[in-house]
């Protein structure tokens, strides 16, 4: 299946228009419709129904591979043209909102002590985009945190060939009002708040407590974003209750009416910072890894 005609498919699917994805990808429609004819010519099944434009069973099946296909394609190009490039002292960092706490700061300020001419610019999405971004060579290194038992990795996309290293792990703790009843506690255990009302945020998928608990924990409210301020805030006027690393909260200390944070006893989780990069020629790339890593 060559991975121009899965682009075409994917982008039609996505749009559910041909004229939409030829806009997009700088085609005629005639020559969207002729690469979707050919890829089904190939696999000797249709994959999309014209009116209206959507997958067929079949196209469904191959939507689910063709992601992970065509971002593994462009992964071994980037690190094949990764293995030849000339280093360079520009480079571009893909982060998680929480990643950089403040052993990354400390660390990132070392890095670029020790290298006057490190320039660093500092990009902010989500987990699955940064490993993207740097398996597809649109980041130098990255940066992706999340809820793991002590020394565990992270559960990360699988985009190919990439070195994925601890480089700091932190206490979590329940951020709830600072009047509720609970804020006092020494401590919390998950198992005890399954019925408490909770934050969806992508901050702390609620999906993800559901694994190591079971059912419970009702939403609160839906937050779609992953800004951290926005967050305690909504804690802060009873939306619902969280998961934050500790540092988090340290921002909120001097709010007249700030969050509580009470440390999470059970199950054992902790915060964790994983550094991300592909094959790394020596070079101010693989010295901030290293700074990084500690």
């Amino acid at each position: 299946m060559d991975p121009h005609l899965l682009t075409t498919f994917v982008t039609v699917a996505r749009h559910g228009s041909f004229s939409a994805a030829a806009a997009e990808l700088g085609y005629t429609q005639s020559a969207v419709s002729q690469q979707i004819a050919a890829l089904e010519a190939d696999l000797g099944l249709p994959l999309l129904l014209r009116r209206p434009v959507e997958p067929t069973e079949a196209g469904r099946r191959l939507l689910e591979h063709a992601g992970p296909l065509l971002l593994r394609h462009r992964a071994a190009r980037a690190d094949v043209l990764r293995a030849a490039a000339r280093p360079g002292h520009r480079l571009r960092l893909a982060a998680t909102p929480l990643a950089v706490n403040p052993v990354v700061a400390a660390r990132l300020a070392r890095a670029r002590a020790g290298n006057p001419r490190l320039e660093v610019s500092l990009h902010t999405c989500g987990r699955d985009q940064a490993v993207a971004m740097v398996a597809e060579g649109r980041a130098d290194l990255g940066l992706a945190d999340g809820l793991a038992a002590p020394s565990d990795p992270l559960r990360l996309l699988d985009a190919g060939p990439m070195t994925a290293v601890g480089v700091s792990e932190e206490e979590l703790v329940v951020a709830l009002p600072a009047g509720h009843p609970l804020a006092g506690r020494a401590a919390l255990g998950l198992a005890d708040l399954v019925d408490a009302r909770w934050l969806q945020t992508p901050l702390c998928p609620l999906a993800r407590l559901r694994d190591l608990v079971g059912d419970g924990f009702p939403v609160g409210l839906d937050y779609h974003g992953d800004n951290v301020h926005t967050v305690l805030n909504l804690v802060a006027a009873d939306h619902g209750l969280t998961l934050l690393p500790a540092s988090a909260l340290s921002v909120s200390s001097l709010w007249e009416a700030a969050p509580a944070g009470v440390p999470l006893a059970a199950p054992r989780l902790v915060h964790r910072v994983e550094l991300l990069h592909g094959a790394l020629p020596p070079g101010p790339a693989a010295d901030l890894a290293a700074v990084l890593s500690g």
